[in-house]
């Protein structure tokens, strides 16, 4: 006999260059098969009920035909990517028996499902990681991808896994992961003998190389030496919301 749950499982977000909490609510009921996700999801949400689905399917258990009603709180801000697909299949498998459902609530997780059960690396991991040590957060489960850029932050524990399968023995205490720490004492210093102080002039075009450094964007300058105005980089400066041209 099974016995439905309710399940909460926290995940996170970003809004710009902040993370954010997010509880992932799992109701899973008898009635008409069908699965139902709210809380101001975007189309690649709406979508992992396919990816999770399959996944699970593939990773051998079975989702029986059910009613599944995925609540995303807080329901009042919108939630983008694909970082939910990971805790909305352990809040589903957790509803089916399947994850012993002990306390969790110090433990985020994150991650993109593809259809064989693996874990992808998602995009802005730093921010989340910053944010979840702030708000107390001890675990973090993220792709095995990700494991190397979130050991950067210090005080919180980083699980990294390679597959759906990876993350339920992880939490069943069936499989111990390994976790990687960086000796931040011998992260290489790079230092140049050049600096933009040793340029005159021109503040629009070194701020917007500065933004685009920052951001990882491309930039392109336009004039010959010395012109005191560029197209571009008054364009980059001017619109803060957007400098990827």
């Amino acid at each position: 006999m099974v016995i439905y749950l309710l399940s909460i499982i926290k995940s996170m977000s970003i809004n710009g260059l902040s993370g954010y909490l997010i509880n992932v609510q799992v109701d899973i009921s008898p009635g008409i098969p069908c699965w139902g996700i709210v809380g101001l999801a975007d189309t690649s949400i709406k979508e992992s009920k396919e990816r999770v689905r399959v996944a699970i399917k593939n990773s051998g258990y079975e989702i029986y035909s059910k009613k599944i009603i995925i609540n995303l709180a807080p329901a009042n801000t919108r939630k983008e990517g694909s970082f939910l697909d990971l805790p909305i299949a352990i809040g589903i498998l957790i509803n089916l028996n399947k994850i012993i459902n002990r306390n969790l609530d110090d433990t985020v997780f994150l991650g993109e499902l593809s259809f064989n059960g693996k874990v992808n690396k998602i995009n802005g991991i730093l921010p989340i990681c910053l944010e979840a040590k702030k708000i107390g957060i001890r675990n973090i489960v993220i792709p095995i991808e990700n494991v190397k850029e979130a050991s950067i932050v210090e005080g919180i524990k980083i699980i990294g896994v390679s597959s759906l399968e990876d993350a339920i023995n992880y939490i069943n205490n069936n499989k111990n992961l390994k976790t990687e720490k960086i000796d931040h004492n011998c992260v290489n210093q790079v230092t140049y003998n050049i600096d933009f102080s040793d340029v005159k002039g021109q503040e629009s075009a070194k701020r917007a190389l500065e933004i685009a450094a920052g951001g990882g964007h491309n930039c392109l300058l336009i004039g010959p030496p010395g012109s005191r105005q560029n197209y571009v980089s008054e364009k980059i400066c001017n619109n803060s919301s957007r400098y990827d041209f």
